[in-house]
């Protein structure tokens, strides 16, 4: 493909191209550009007529290759291009030969975010007020995208470019993610030509979910298997494929690994490299990134960090086993961030091979939100064990010091180090109010399209201004209508006017924040906000009638540090009536900020497959359920009843549910029948049969009596084999919230990491004619 000249106006070709062998010109704004009327014939032979020119969309003369680079929780300050202590070297060699973006903003959570950037509307608006599994049964809260709405990938497939998307999704409402979708949602039926990644808000590494467009594929088998490194592989597989074909062509790529959300796994010799780092601990580890921040221009000098909250400990009062463990810690997380960017560098290392990394417009987007403080005061073992409100003790998780990271555990890190990464600002991921949450370094890198290297722009951006940015570029305008239905009109702002002018005046003017009851509102330099839950609570800090707002002067205070809300309380009562305003102008009222208590569908109204069924027929080969999708176990009694047919040495699952850190399975081991329910990783039950199977058909029942009420409540397990008990035991309490988001229910199976230890393998061995699974009222 021949490199164009650096082209003016952004690069931006004409939003109205030939389509194709066709000639004349296109009203790219229709979707789909419709094709010319076939002609009618009067010649009888063949031979002596004339064919119409082949119709065929093309891209607009001179459009670059795009790709989007999403990585995964990661905060303003933790990569060396933006200040953190981090080496990216991709990232920091973009940003040198491309612009540095440092007041790019996102929407304190993954699913937000996503859907904001592949559309260029407001998350809200999009349905997607929070994430998937918390959705809920209002508009702006649903999870399901608008028919007004149409992706970017969608687009730009319409308008003749090939498109990729590879790693986490998150895009897709939960009750939508099987074969009966309807998967209008999933990335193939929203302009995605491939996918290679997961569906869901997070993954094992080393043993995800993973789909190929809409079939689960098994990874293989291999210790060294990690996910980031199979999808670059799957990416970099299909860029040579694509340009192999149709050199010609333009492609839009999406690569968005699961790194660095939480589970941190990364393989060990990647942490090696950073033993001894944050010896220093998380307030000394803040200001050496301020003072690096200020060295290389990305904040202003004289920006002071912002107060720490009270929530986190000074590191100097920590024990030295508190200490000890959150060093590790961190040198997880930084192997993790460093390996991801590795990753990366593979996937552009093969763009310039293909001779097309000078025509490829990049933009790599350093976090979908700020750092993760999920991971509460003390970080855990199992992330799993936050969802279900269970703290994890320092003592326990020294235990497993040496391994983390590594395939047998499910880690997070402590808070401390969330706001360390998020400086200069204070709070972290979830926290939309605040700029640790919500601020998110940005590089671009289009050497065919910009003179600048190297700088720096401080224009105020957001995620709803990518989609935009793309259209100028490409020359493909935002539509007008789609399939005959009327689109919203686009709410972001291309942000490549600043391309070519670092002094040019922001386009973007104002901007609304809010997630689970946090919100600002950003004004020509002004930022009014509301801290109602940092992440760390469980509970809002007031009522959202009673929230106390601050106010902040952006212009002088690039870490909002210095609250003007007693000084200027005209100012900030302008500013939340704004917010209210542009609130009830995208979808965002009526507000919830509820947080656990929405991943139960049916309290907040959110549909599920087995919605208003107290039963469910599985059959062979049903893989990959999820919560949303399979029947409700949780909180209540339930039986589980199993026709199978078996040899003289039955093995393998016949239903399970989970996986490692946390799960149930209901199997059969070296003959015998046995159930095993997995308390989050941490401690184990297994109920078992003495005596093997005997050949032939069997009526295999599990029944589970709860002892509730309430939840989290253990009972007493009995299994039959043709209606004689065999086997009973007691689980002592059981989960009361999810048991994972990506180690699904399966059938014949356990395609995750394992529930229970199997022996040789998980694949049942005999047939399975139905499993009906049961819930008690």
């Amino acid at each position: 493909m021949t490199v164009p000249l650096l082209l003016t106006a952004c690069g931006a070709p004409s939003p109205k191209q030939a389509a194709g062998a066709t000639g004349g010109t296109v009203d790219r704004t229709v979707l789909p550009i419709r094709e010319p009327a076939r002609p009618r014939y009067t010649e009888l032979d063949v031979r002596k007529a004339t064919p119409p020119p082949r119709f065929v969309v093309e891209a607009p003369t001179g459009a670059p290759n795009v790709i989007v680079i999403l990585i995964d929780d990661m905060g303003f300050g933790t990569a060396d291009a933006f200040g953190g202590p981090v080496p990216m070297p991709t990232l920091a060699r973009l940003g040198q030969q491309g612009l540095k973006f440092n007041r790019f903003h996102t929407t304190a959570v993954c699913a937000p975010t996503r859907a904001a950037i592949l559309t260029g509307y407001n998350h809200h608006s999009n349905n997607m007020g929070s994430i998937t599994e918390t959705a809920t049964s209002f508009p702006g809260m649903n999870s399901v995208r608008p028919q007004t709405i149409t992706p970017v990938a969608e687009v730009l497939r319409q308008n003749g470019f090939n498109t990729g998307f590879f790693g986490k999704c998150h895009e897709v409402p939960a009750w939508e993610i099987s074969p009966v979708g309807p998967q209008d949602r999933w990335p193939t039926r929203s302009g995605f030509e491939k996918f290679y990644g997961f569906l869901g808000g997070e993954t094992n590494q080393w043993a995800p979910t993973v789909y190929d467009g809409v079939t689960v594929v098994e990874p293989p088998h291999d210790p060294d298997y990690h996910f980031t490194t199979d999808m670059t592989d799957q990416a970099v597989a299909w860029m040579n494929f694509q340009q192999a074909l149709a050199p010609d062509r333009p492609f839009f790529m999406y690569y968005a690994p699961g790194a660095t959300h939480a589970p941190h796994h990364v393989p060990k010799a990647w942490v090696e490299k950073f033993k001894g780092q944050f010896d220093q601990g998380w307030d000394a580890l803040r200001e050496q990134t301020l003072a690096r921040q200020i060295r290389l221009g990305v904040v202003p000098k004289g920006t002071k960090l912002a107060p720490k909250p009270a929530f986190i400990p000074d590191w100097n009062t920590l024990s030295p086993d508190e200490q000890r463990l959150f060093t590790r810690q961190m040198e997880v997380y930084a192997g993790f961030a460093a390996h991801t960017d590795h990753e990366v560098g593979r996937l552009v290392t093969a763009l310039e091979k293909m001779g097309e990394l000078e025509r490829t417009m990049i933009i790599y987007i350093a976090g979908d939100n700020g750092a993760s403080a999920e991971g509460q005061r003390n970080g855990m073992f199992s992330e799993m064990t936050y969802f279900n409100a269970v703290p994890e003790k320092v003592e326990d998780m020294l235990r497993h010091l040496d391994e983390w990271g590594g395939p047998s555990t499910y880690p997070h890190m402590s808070a401390g180090w969330a706001v360390a990464l998020d400086a200069p600002f204070a709070y972290t991921k979830q926290v939309g109010s605040d700029y640790g949450g919500t601020r998110n370094g940005m590089v671009v890198h289009w050497p065919a399209g910009t003179r600048a290297r190297g700088e720096i722009r401080s224009q105020f951006t957001h995620v709803i201004d990518v989609a935009p940015t793309i259209y100028e570029v490409t020359g493909v305008p935002a539509p007008r209508s789609v399939n005959g239905i009327e689109q919203d009109p686009i709410e972001g702002t291309s942000f490549a006017y600043a391309f070519h002018d670092a002094q040019a005046p922001e386009r973007h003017t104002v901007q609304y924040f809010e997630m689970f009851g946090n919100r600002a509102i950003y004004q020509d330099g002004w930022l009014a906000r509301t801290i109602h839950r940092p992440a760390w609570d469980a509970k809002p800090l007031r009522s959202l009638q009673e929230d106390v707002w601050d106010l902040f002067d952006e212009r002088s205070d690039f870490s909002l540090a210095n609250n003007l809300a007693a000084q200027h309380p005209d100012k900030l009562a302008a500013m939340q009536a704004l917010f209210l305003r542009e609130a009830e102008r995208y979808h965002v009222l009526p507000i919830d900020d509820r947080v656990l208590e929405r991943t139960n569908a049916a309290a907040v109204g959110r549909p599920t497959v087995m919605e208003g069924r107290n039963s469910m027929t599985l059959h062979q080969g049903m893989t990959a359920m999820g919560v949303d999708i399979f029947i409700d176990l949780r909180n209540k009694a339930y039986t589980i009843r199993a026709e199978v047919e078996v040899g003289e040495d039955a093995q393998g699952v016949l239903v399970c549910q989970g996986g490692r850190f946390g799960g149930l399975s209901f199997y059969v081991k070296d003959g015998r029948p046995a159930f095993t329910y997995n308390f989050l990783g941490l401690e184990s039950t297994t109920i078992a049969a003495t005596e093997k199977l005997a050949a032939g058909k069997r009526e295999l029942v599990y029944e589970f009596t709860y002892e509730g009420p309430g939840m989290g409540k253990g009972g007493v397990g009995r299994i039959q084999v043709d209606g004689q008990q065999v086997a009973e035991g007691r689980l002592k309490r059981t989960q009361p919230g999810i048991f994972s988001v990506d180690d699904l229910a399966d059938v014949g199976v356990d395609l995750g990491t394992p529930v229970a230890d199997y022996g040789a393998s998980s694949r049942f061995n005999g047939q399975i004619q139905a499993i009906t699974i049961e819930v008690k009222r």
